[in-house]
């Protein structure tokens, strides 16, 4: 743990089984992790699979201030993953639920578990479109700058809102 709370972003998203199920159970899950407080949740949005196969994905972005250190937050989310029945048979496999962590703070992470930002954030409108919701207007990304800019960027990937994270299916 860390002495001093960081606002970190989570990418919520599944296309296996019931979505939108798993995206509100999820969310509860992200709310009682330690030394963690759930601040805000953006709408879920659905979105075409990037470099892969399978139905469409529900997505949305959660905004937490945690004192949890980067890995410690990391093995809680892969724990919620798992508990979902998140199976890794092969890259960007379809999933049941897929938990990422698009930032921490503004630091820049490159470990052999983790790489903060996420590494493909910045080109990928189901994280930047949510992230853009719960995040400020001047948002910085790390390594790839301005958010507003990069929004711009990923304009011509299918996105739709579907709802609420309480009501993804609104």
């Amino acid at each position: 743990m860390t002495g001093v709370p960081v606002l970190a972003y989570v990418g919520l998203g599944a296309n296996l089984g019931d979505p939108a199920a798993a995206l509100q159970a999820a969310q509860r899950s992200i709310s009682t992790l330690p030394a963690t407080q759930l601040l805000r949740v953006s709408s879920v949005y659905r979105t075409a699979p990037v470099d892969a196969q399978g139905p469409d994905f529900l997505n949305a972005v959660a905004l937490i201030e945690t004192k949890l250190a980067p890995d410690e937050l990391l093995a809680q989310l892969q724990r919620i993953e798992a508990e979902h029945g998140r199976e890794r048979p092969y890259r960007n496999a379809p999933r049941t639920l897929d938990l990422d962590i698009l930032l921490y703070g503004d630091v820049l992470i490159a470990s052999a578990r983790l790489t903060v930002p996420h590494p493909r954030l910045h080109e990928r409108a189901f994280a930047l479109v949510p992230l853009a919701e719960v995040a400020p207007a001047d948002l910085l990304i790390p390594g790839q700058g301005s958010l507003q800019p990069l929004l711009a960027g990923v304009a011509g990937q299918r996105i739709q809102k579907q709802g609420s994270a309480e009501n993804p299916a609104g």
